[in-house]
């Protein structure tokens, strides 16, 4: 089927940050456009509000007047949900309560006429839970924007058990020609954006949880060395605390407590705290005006080594040897197990591994882990671990190897898998897990976590650059150290690796 006709009204029901963001996207398309909202004056005050903000982009060059102008003039107010019946498309945009929705959608299937479509906005409840309170739960799907709507590009078509394929498509369809870019999935706890992106945070609360690093340099290395937009704390300090632990929480009972999902215990206590982040003016950082922002810890400057030896293949890190050249230092290679020798010191990728295990395992001493960069080129900052009782010494000559990169160096405990890496990695195996479990496309996959939440690659697009084989085994070696089910590998991953 295609994209909806601009001429066929949209109603919003929720007039709130959402419900107003998708009330502005539907006109700017060209859709007349109905909202209502439960709180008397909430829907004119959401188009005042979409027209405030449509006159700033016109102030800064990026909308004409007269688009403003039209934009505005498709909005209209309306007092209630019998005012609905023209629309051929309703979007729900209100509180995450299953029994209100389907409640509201079992009262607007008597408004609205037959062939109308019925979507919700749920960012983590049941489609299918929701569809079983209408009549004709086929016409009801999930329509999953992400905030601010007008700005972030992704929105999840969300199937429930019953819905009909030809609604799918048309709500697809209709998503594309709004400029969005849409992905398919069932509705499964999470759906792909909430689920896939839970080790995100779970891992850099697990650092802290454990003394590797503290949130600023674990947020420093993500950022700088991950690519990431912004590092695990700081993300969460902005959707909030409240919001972010309620979510995981809801994923990990949805799922009958995987502990893949499990809830952190110092979330937990921000949020019994009310240190829900920005909105509150302190979370893992201190909001409020004037507040000092945490710097990083960076390891002190050190000399620049002349020579470095590379032995065998570096895998994910091997451009490593290009820089150093680039850097004026001096590289031999020679044929190896993948480390860099620099005045007896062995510097290694991390394969998810402590250092200290390694250097054990494989009689390496003194050994230090680099973690994984996204291109090591452009990073700014690379995060080492040494074993225990590597001396001061080689610990400073392999911060200095990095610094004479031009990257700034944060050392941190000897946790497995550093930073970076297993934050990767999990990411990945929980992307692999989903679309083996036909949640959605690979490929769906990817452009959600690209579009939906700005990863810099694609897990599974990453997994892949990076091995899938390194993968697998940082993922078994977090399995080993840990003894817990939450670092289980996907079956997928180890079949993509049998068949290649």
């Amino acid at each position: 089927m295609a994209a909806l006709d601009p001429s066929v009204t949209v109603a919003v029901v929720g007039a709130g940050a959402m419900g107003q963001g998708i009330a502005q996207v539907a006109a700017q398309a060209g859709h007349p456009v109905l909202l209502v909202d439960s709180r008397p004056g909430g829907a004119q005050a959401a188009v005042e509000s979409i027209a405030r903000a449509l006159t700033a982009l016109v102030e800064k060059g990026k909308r004409t007047a007269a688009e403003r102008d039209a934009t505005v003039d498709r909005l209209r107010a309306v007092d209630g949900l019998s005012d609905l019946a023209p629309a051929g498309l309703v979007v729900e945009a209100i509180v995450e309560d299953p029994d209100v929705k389907r409640r509201l959608f079992a009262e607007l299937e008597g408004i609205v006429g037959p062939d109308a479509i019925l979507a919700t906005n749920t960012s983590s409840l049941s489609v299918t839970a929701i569809g079983a309170g209408v009549r004709r739960p086929e016409r009801l799907a999930g329509l999953h924007f992400f905030n601010p709507a007008p700005l972030m590009a992704l929105v999840e078509i969300v199937s429930g058990l019953a819905t009909d394929p030809a609604v799918l498509d048309t709500l697809f369809d209709t998503a594309k020609a709004w400029g969005k870019s849409p992905v398919r999935c069932r509705s499964t706890p999470g759906f792909i954006v909430n689920r896939v992106a839970r080790p995100f945070y779970a891992e850099g609360l697990r650092l802290v949880q454990e003394q590797a690093a503290d949130p600023a340099t674990i947020d420093a290395v993500v950022r700088e060395a991950g690519g990431f937009r912004m590092g695990p704390f700081e993300l969460m300090d902005l959707i909030g605390h409240d919001v972010n632990f309620a979510v995981t929480r809801s994923v990990h009972a949805a799922y009958f407590g995987d502990p893949r999902f499990q809830p952190s215990l110092i979330q937990q206590e921000l949020v019994e705290a009310g240190r829900l982040g920005r909105k509150t003016g302190r979370g893992f950082y201190d909001h409020s005006p004037g507040a000092a922002k945490p710097m990083p810890r960076s390891a002190e400057p050190a000399a620049k080594p002349e020579r470095v030896t590379v032995q065998g293949d570096l895998g994910p890190a091997a451009s490593l040897a290009g820089l150093l050249r680039e850097a004026g230092i001096a590289v031999e290679e020679t044929a190896g197990s993948g480390v860099l020798l620099v005045d007896g010191i062995t510097l290694a990728l991390t394969d998810g591994r402590t250092a200290t295990a390694r250097a054990a395992e494989d009689g390496i001493a003194p050994l230090v882990l680099f973690d994984l960069a996204l291109d090591y080129a452009k990073a700014t900052r690379v995060a080492l671990a040494p074993a225990d009782g590597t001396p001061a010494e080689a610990l400073a000559v392999s911060a200095g190897l990095f610094q004479a990169l031009g990257k700034a160096v944060s050392v941190i405990d000897d946790a497995p898998g550093l930073v970076v890496m297993r934050t990767v990695a999990m990411l990945a195996n929980e992307a692999a897990d989903a679309a083996m479990q036909g949640v959605a496309s690979a490929a769906d996959i990817d452009i959600a976590m690209t579009k939906g939440v700005n990863y810099p690659l694609g897990p599974l697009a990453w997994a892949e650059r990076i091995g899938l084989s390194h993968v697998l085994g940082v993922l078994d070696a977090l399995a080993r150290t840990y003894g817990e089910d939450r670092y289980r590998a996907s079956a997928l991953l180890r079949r993509r690796i049998s068949a290649s």
